[in-house]
Formats: C-alpha cells, sequence, structure tokens
C-alpha cells in the first residue's frame, strides 16, 4: 500500500512488524544504550562548561602578560644571569718609586700551592728597610662574601701616601663576561671591559738616606732610653723631602694584610707606633727656636749683631706682689759676654731673654712680634704636605693663656720662657726642618714636597739675606767653635747647627732633644731636623750625637749628597 502526502508510502506492513515492542525484540540487550531513552544536553551544563574554559584562558593570558609585559625585564634578566656571570678584572695598583728608582711599594700575584689557583688581584708589597712606614702607608684590599660575590672591589689606600696619592695608584677595574650552558659547561668568555692600571709615582724621598736616618735616630734612642722620635731632610731651594721617617714604626704589611694581633698591638701600644711624628708630633722646640728670635731682633733693629750681654747664669726680675721674692730665670750655664752669634753658638739663655722680653738697657721684641715672626717662618702653620694628619702646633700667646689658663694675665716671665722655646711652644719637626731651610736659602719659606720634580712653592719670610747670613755664621760656629753642636764637627762635611732641650714633666724629669741645621754651611743645600722625644733628664746624649752617626754615613755612603 502507498500514501501520498500523509499517506503511506511503500508497501504493505507484516503483521509480525505490528507487534513488535521492548518487550519481544529479538536480541535486545537492556543495559546497551540501544535499550535506553537518550534524552538531549541540558543547556545549562553547557554554559557552564564554556564559562569555566573562559575564565582557564583568563588566567593563563593574564599571567603570560605579567611575564612577559610587566615583569618581562626583571624576569629576563634571570634567565640571563642564569647563563652569563660577570667577573671583575682587578686594575694593577700603582708602583711607589724613590728618588732614584728604587721600588718602595710594589705588587705580586701569589700562587696558593694548597689550591693550585691564584688571588684573582694583585698583593701590596713594601719595602723591608726601616722608617718606611708613616711615609708610605698601607691599603685595604678588596673583599668577597661566602659566596664569591665582591663586595668591596677596590683597594683602598688608608694612610700615608697610599692614600694620599690613592687617586693617581688606584687604577680602574674591568669586567668579563662569561657564558656557560644547561650543563654548565662555559661557552664563552669575553672582556666587556679591560682594566686600567693605576699610575706609578716617584717620591722625592732616597731610600738609602730615609733608612740610615731612620737606623740612626731609632738605635740612639733604643739606647739613651728616649720613646720615640722623628728626622727630616729638605732640600732648600725646592722644597723636596729626601727622607721623612719617623718611629717606633708598625708593620703597615702586616696592617694591609689583615693581621688582627699585628693591628691590635699597635694600637695598645703606649709608645704610640701608629703616630707619624715627622707630621703629626708637637713638641716643645727649646733653644731651636733662638735663630728665629735673632732674626727678628736684627730685622725690627733693636739690637746690633755685636752688642754683648752678660750671662752670669742668670737673671732676677722684681716681683712687684713680693719684693722679697724676686723671679730668678736661669741660663743653662754662665756665658759671659756674648754677641749674637756666641750666643747662637753656645745658646745662651739670658742673651734671648734680653732680645725677646727686654733687660735693663736691651729693649725685648715682646710677644706680639715674637708670635709674628714665628709665624713668618712658619711655626703654629701647617706647611701644606700633601700627607694628612699634619698637626699646626702653638705659639703662646696672651690671648692663648687667657682661653687654656681661665683668664689668666700675661707676664714678662711667660715672654722669657717664650723666647727659649718653653712654656706652651709646640711645633712639628717638618715646620722645623722647614724654617732651617728658610735660613739656609736667605728668607724663603718652602712648602715641603713629596714628589720627584715637583714645583717649588715659596714665600718670603721678610727677613734679607743680610740678617739671616748673621744666624748662618752663628749656627756654624755652634758647629765649629765650640758650641753647642761641635759634635757634628766632622771632615768632608761643612755643617751649620743648633742644638735645643726642652724639659718635660711636673718635675722636669723629662727632656726632649732637638737640632736642627744645614749643610754646607756655606752655600747651603739642604737642611736637617731631628727629635728624640721623652728621655730622662740626667740623659746627656740626644739628638745630635744621633745625626752625628748619621752624617758619617752620609759622607762615605752617599758623596753626591756632600759635594
Amino acid at each position: 500500500m502507498r500514501w501520498v502526502g500523509r499517506r503511506l508510502r511503500g508497501g504493505e506492513i507484516a503483521p509480525d512488524e505490528i507487534f513488535l515492542d521492548a518487550s519481544n525484540l529479538p536480541g535486545l540487550d537492556a543495559q546497551q544504550l540501544e535499550g535506553r531513552v537518550e534524552r538531549p544536553v541540558s543547556g545549562t551544563a553547557v554554559g557552564l562548561v564554556g564559562a569555566l574554559f573562559i575564565l582557564v584562558a583568563v588566567v593563563y593570558a593574564g599571567r603570560a602578560f605579567s611575564l612577559q609585559v610587566i615583569d618581562g625585564d626583571t624576569y629576563a634578566d634571570i634567565s640571563r644571569n642564569n647563563r652569563i656571570e660577570r667577573t671583575v678584572l682587578f686594575a694593577a695598583r700603582g708602583i711607589i718609586y724613590d728618588r732614584t728608582g728604587t721600588e718602595l711599594a710594589w705588587n705580586t700575584v701569589e700562587i696558593n700551592p694548597e689550591r693550585a689557583s691564584t688571588t684573582p688581584y694583585a698583593l701590596r708589597h713594601y719595602i723591608a728597610k726601616p722608617g718606611f712606614a708613616h711615609l708610605l702607608g698601607f691599603v685595604r684590599y678588596p673583599k668577597a662574601d661566602q659566596l664569591g660575590s665582591w663586595w668591596r672591589e677596590e683597594y683602598v689606600g688608608v694612610s700615608g701616601i697610599e692614600h694620599t696619592l690613592d687617586w693617581m695608584l688606584a687604577g680602574q677595574n674591568g669586567s668579563s663576561l662569561s657564558e656557560t650552558d644547561a650543563r654548565g659547561e662555559l661557552v664563552r668568555e669575553d672582556i666587556v671591559d679591560p682594566p686600567h692600571e693605576g699610575e706609578s709615582v716617584h717620591l722625592s724621598v732616597d731610600a738609602d738616606m730615609q733608612a740610615a736616618l731612620a737606623h740612626a735616630l731609632s738605635n740612639h734612642a733604643e739606647q739613651h732610653r728616649f720613646e720615640g722620635g722623628a728626622g727630616v731632610i729638605m732640600d732648600v731651594h725646592t722644597g723636596e723631602l729626601l727622607a721623612l721617617t719617623s718611629f717606633p714604626e708598625y708593620d703597615n704589611a702586616a696592617f694591609a694584610r689583615g693581621e688582627g694581633e699585628a693591628v691590635r698591638n699597635a694600637n695598645e701600644n703606649a709608645r704610640r707606633p701608629l703616630l707619624n711624628r715627622a707630621v703629626s708630633g708637637v713638641y716643645s722646640p727649646g733653644s731651636i727656636v733662638k735663630p728665629i728670635l735673632a732674626a727678628a731682633a736684627l730685622a725690627e733693629n733693636i739690637i746690633a749683631p755685636e752688642k754683648k750681654i752678660l750671662s752670669t747664669g742668670s737673671i732676677e726680675i722684681p716681683n712687684p706682689y713680693f719684693p722679697d721674692k724676686p723671679s730668678i730665670f736661669k741660663d743653662w750655664k754662665a756665658h759671659g759676654y756674648v754677641d749674637m752669634r756666641r750666643a747662637i753658638a753656645v745658646s745662651s739663655d739670658v742673651y734671648f731673654y734680653a732680645v725677646g722680653g727686654g733687660f735693663q738697657d736691651q729693649v725685648g721684641l715682646g710677644i706680639a712680634r715674637i708670635d709674628d715672626y714665628a709665624k713668618k717662618f712658619g711655626l703654629s702653620i701647617p706647611t701644606g704636605i700633601i700627607l694628612g694628619g699634619e698637626a699646626a702646633g702653638v705659639i703662646p700667646t696672651p690671648e692663648w693663656k687667657k682661653e687654656v689658663f681661665n683668664g689668666e694675665p700675661w707676664r714678662l716671665g711667660d715672654t722669657y720662657n717664650t723666647s727659649i722655646g718653653q712654656y706652651g711652644f709646640q711645633i712639628t719637626p717638618l715646620q722645623a726642618v722647614r724654617y732651617a731651610a728658610a735660613i739656609g736659602n736667605g728668607g724663603q719659606l718652602l712648602t715641603p714636597k713629596l714628589l720627584r720634580d715637583a714645583t717649588p712653592e715659596a714665600i718670603a719670610t721678610g727677613v734679607s739675606d743680610e740678617h739671616l747670613a748673621i744666624v748662618r755664621e752663628g749656627m756654624r760656629a755652634g758647629v765649629n767653635d765650640g758650641g753647642t753642636a761641635q759634635a757634628l764637627n766632622m771632615g768632608g762635611i761643612e755643617i751649620a747647627a743648633k742644638t735645643g732641650t726642652a724639659q718635660l714633666g711636673i718635675k722636669n724629669q723629662y727632656v726632649n732633644s732637638w737640632v736642627i741645621g744645614f749643610w754646607p754651611a756655606s752655600d747651603p743645600k739642604y737642611a736637617f731636623a731631628a727629635v728624640l722625644e721623652k728621655a730622662p733628664s740626667t740623659n746627656a746624649s740626644g739628638a745630635t750625637a744621633a745625626m752625628t752617626n748619621f752624617f758619617y754615613w752620609l759622607r762615605d755612603a752617599k758623596p753626591e749628597y756632600v759635594r
């Protein structure tokens, strides 16, 4: 039968088809899908799954944006550093030479045999001769933490020339980059920035002279119970320092290596080995200031060089408060009648009491003019040396006394004591050699120089060479005419000198011993100053004897400085 439209198409329906249902269908397995009624997925479930996929996609997109855009540079650096490592290439520090080319400080790369490796930076070494610790100073080395990261990549000059000229000596470090693969194996290494070594410097000092001066002074001090001392030698025309030494010293090489025991011992030593006495030590000068007073008296025309003053061993000044107790100012001995040249030679205190403060018919300079001329010759004023820590010193004045002694007035006796370098007078060895050079060169006060061939700098003292010639003659007589420096009267070298002894302690139980001067006396080329610090007052052998030993060495070992 066949229908059109809604009508049945096809053939007839078999009777067995009409009566088939789920219960009598052949081969029916009710557990299989064909035995179940299927229902379509709901729209809600589809929406939830879609939303979940969208949420995941947004989270991943946001994370990718953060990694690549917001924190991209940070993670890129981390990624690169996982493969690329920077290495410091340490610059070689400049070498320090003396004026003759002798190495005073240099570098070595030391091999560690236990690790079969080398230190990544060179170690600093210093000349082993005595007398150089304070001049050269020391450095601190670069430092790394336990992981090998450098937290200090430079040498640091701590004191002395190492500190002062660090800007020349230091150089500039470089760096290299090394690339490793995922296995940690080196792929390549490139020097990104090559190191530039430091500039070497030539000092003005002569290493042999410096060592000999240090040896002569320290040995004599040891024998005669002085606690320390210093010595300086200067070219009187250029200001170059040929020697600048202080003792006792510290071990600057041990300080550079950071040896704790050496550092602790130096800090705890009562003799203060860390003090550079030549530059930072201040001492009562005693009679070595008398040439300044003589020059000032001539410049101010208050005395003729030929006028003689009687020294009977002391002078007596009336005491207005206690007439029966006059003030007595002693000379170190009775000298009789002395003129200026002789007064300098024998170091007459009475003569310089009269010249400084006035006595009987002799007009004195007075404390204001003493202060003025002491400054003209560089006392109480820093010299301008390139080393740090320089002390200025003190010239006693009424203003100084009021400040120090709670307003006490200035008295004539204070002027007398200042005139012979006592009371509160304090100067440095460097100032002493500077003013000795000014007497020797005709009145030019030079700036001390520590670099060879440095341009001289000088200011005029205002005292004529004609007047200074008389002072020079008096200082020469102190050596060759029975004066206080006659121990320096030796063949082969012509020396002019002035000695000084300053008393210390509540009972004057200690002394400092000074000697200053220049040579050759007839045409000065070099000036010197030496001080030995704090020995028992019973000691009769001081700085002059120590310098005598040095000058014998100089005459025989370094004739080029004598001729």
